[in-house]
């Protein structure tokens, strides 16, 4: 079964310049999706077309009928005041009318004697309710706020106080939260520390609907999606496996694209040749000139392969500085805490020249602030750091500040970096930007672009210690992969946060972990810290449970009891199983009046007798427990 048809999409923003151009694809329902491609190929622009934000110029989007869609993507504004309870509370707006209509309806039950129209009505309304997990919500709701690092104490705070990635968590969780058939998320893990992201990996695999998604975390694209779509010059080619599947394809596609247009080439230039040679001789030999006419008959027929394109890419390594002796700096007894909120505390480590660390830990266990510790940039409470006598570090910060974001990218390399006109050109020419792309200001660039641009001006400076908060956010696949060659290329000391596993798995053989106001050091890669710590989890896991409390042999009266409660609860079991016989046949005789009116009846009956049991067995469980 088909969820989600689109065919021949067109959407372009500017004349003369389209976007999508016919973009056409079927979705099936259970599939999982990932949306491949380029900042700014269209990928966000398709998925609002797909919920109805914008139309398409030309086109059309087909649904399946009755399938809810979700997306998640811009942050949707709430009422003042309302809190993170209120928001994810919205998930379930539908079963909170049916709880209002059904108490409502049993407030009318208790003041009168029912018709038989308001029962039907109210068992209606009790079984959807039951079947939609109206009694199952608190649950859910706390299920997928731990998943998701959602505590308590932020489910009490207005939603509008939050910061950006908070807000991206707590709106994640109301869209898992509604019961979406056909999932839509752009960017899920941005802002997602990687017990989150591993959550959310988790919850996905066991979704039974459809999901399509916009990622450029790696890891998370290889565990999750079958199949990709990338959208490339407004159009879409399909792949039909994970990220590491469509990398191979592609390269392998490429490489095939690549070798019939060079010997489609090679045949046109030996036809060409005869082509010339025949049109000399036969300017007085209409034999040959027939003949000319024909091999260029014979040309027109070849098919013509485009030549394969690849992408654009950045040329540029980090400037580095020689690092003489053994220390590149040493941390002494360093403890941070805000107010009664502690951080870390009683922090000792050594870092050797090469080193290159990651800094892991849960969002908001201080890793930022560490950072700026180590950098000079923030006061620690005690403690102390000492840096080697030839240390020169560069700082890459999450959130990118320029202290004229007036100013064109131009006019930034020649007044910060002192730069000619030339080598401003050419610097900029190398991350991509080109030609009025120099004259934008700072302030109109995208989070990725500007992320670019600090780079641009971070990589020419003489640095032996690189430290990196968060490189790849706003960075597409192919941006990730430059800066991997750079940093791969880098030989000096490099101390990195980061969330994405594939970047962390390539570059750290070191890991600082940051949990619970400590900060404890694996001196080994990623994958060997994943196995200590899948370890350890196992043998928490497996710790044997206490012993149970011996109980007093029951007296003869308790066990006397004790039956009677048994033998009440299997008819309170048999009863219920009638009732549940009964339910299936007013369903099935739901347009036969007369046989409705006897099951109706007859269920009436039942749970005026079942209520009567209920109440024995808590009697006598009263009477055994005292």
């Amino acid at each position: 079964m088909i969820d989600i048809s689109v065919k021949n999409i067109v959407k372009s923003f500017e004349i003369g310049n389209n976007l999508l151009d016919g973009v056409s694809f079927d979705i099936n329902a259970g599939e999982r999706v990932g949306i491949m491609g380029r900042n700014g190929c269209g990928k966000t622009t398709l998925f609002r077309i797909l919920t109805g934000e914008i139309a398409p110029d030309e086109g059309t989007i087909m649904i399946a009928p009755g399938k809810k869609l979700g997306l998640i993507s811009q942050i949707p504004h709430y009422p003042d005041g309302y809190t993170v309870e209120d928001v994810l509370g919205t998930a379930f707006t539908h079963l909170m009318r049916m709880k209002e209509k059904m108490t409502a309806l049993e407030t009318q039950m208790s003041h009168s004697t029912p018709t038989r129209q308001v029962l039907e009505e109210y068992d209606r309304l009790s079984a959807q309710f039951l079947s939609g997990g109206g009694y199952q919500t608190d649950v859910e709701t706390d299920k997928v706020c731990g998943g998701l690092g959602i505590p308590a104490a932020m489910r009490k705070r207005e939603f509008d106080r939050l910061s950006g990635g908070e807000k991206t968590r707590v709106n994640l969780a109301r869209l898992l939260l509604e019961n979406t058939d056909i999932l839509l998320l752009d960017e899920p893990t941005n802002h997602l520390d990687l017990r989150s992201v591993e959550w959310l990996e988790e919850y996905i695999l066991k979704f039974k609907g459809t999901v399509l998604t916009i990622s450029h975390d790696r890891f998370f694209l290889d565990r999750v999606v079958g199949r990709v779509i990338e959208l490339a010059a407004g159009k879409a080619e399909f792949y039909s496996g994970n990220y590491s599947f469509y990398l191979e394809e592609k390269q392998t596609r490429f490489n095939l694209q690549l070798k019939q247009y060079e010997q489609e080439q090679a045949k046109l230039k030996q036809l060409g040749y005869t082509l010339e040679r025949m049109k000399g001789w036969g300017i007085n030999n209409r034999t040959l000139y027939r003949r000319a006419m024909s091999i260029q008959h014979r040309m027109d027929r070849i098919a013509k392969t485009e030549r394969p394109k690849t992408e654009k890419s950045m040329r540029a390594r980090f400037g580095e500085k020689d690092f003489y002796g053994d220390e590149m700096f040493t941390i002494k007894n360093l403890s941070k805490s805000f107010g009664s909120r502690l951080l870390f505390s009683d922090v000792e480590l050594e870092v050797k020249g090469g080193e290159r660390i990651a800094l892991l830990g849960d969002n908001g266990t201080g890793k930022t602030t560490f950072l700026r510790i180590v950098l000079g940039e923030e006061y620690c409470d005690t403690g102390r750091i000492r840096f080697g006598p030839t240390v020169r570090h560069g700082y890459l910060p999450q959130i990118i500040h320029f202290e004229h974001p007036e100013r064109s990218l131009y006019d930034t390399m020649l007044y910060e970096k002192n730069y000619s006109p030339q080598v401003a050109r050419d610097r900029l020419g190398a991350f991509l930007f080109s030609g009025e792309d120099v004259f934008k200001t700072v302030g109109t660039l995208s989070g990725g672009e500007q992320s670019r641009l600090r780079l641009c001006m971070l990589m020419d400076d003489k640095i032996n210690l690189l430290v990196l908060d968060e490189p790849t956010n706003h960075l597409d696949i192919s941006s990730r992969e430059w800066i991997e060659c750079a940093i791969d290329e880098y030989e000096g000391t490099l101390l990195f946060v980061s969330h994405d596993r594939y970047f962390v798995d390539k570059f750290a053989t070191r890991v600082w972990e940051l949990e619970d106001g400590k900060i404890r050091d694996f001196k080994c890669n990623y994958a060997k810290y994943r196995s200590i710590k899948a370890h350890e989890e196992m043998n928490r896991q497996a710790a044997p449970a206490p012993k149970p409390e011996k109980k007093e042999k029951p007296r003869a009266n308790d066990r006397n009891l004790d039956r009677k409660v048994r033998q009440v609860e299997r008819e309170i079991d048999a009863m219920e199983k009638k009732m549940a016989e009964i339910d299936a046949q007013i369903e099935e005789n739901a347009s036969d009046y007369q046989a409705l009116a006897r099951l109706m009846e007859e269920k009436q009956e039942l749970e005026m007798a079942l209520m009567e049991k209920m109440e024995l067995w808590e009697s006598l469980s009263e009477q055994l427990g005292s």
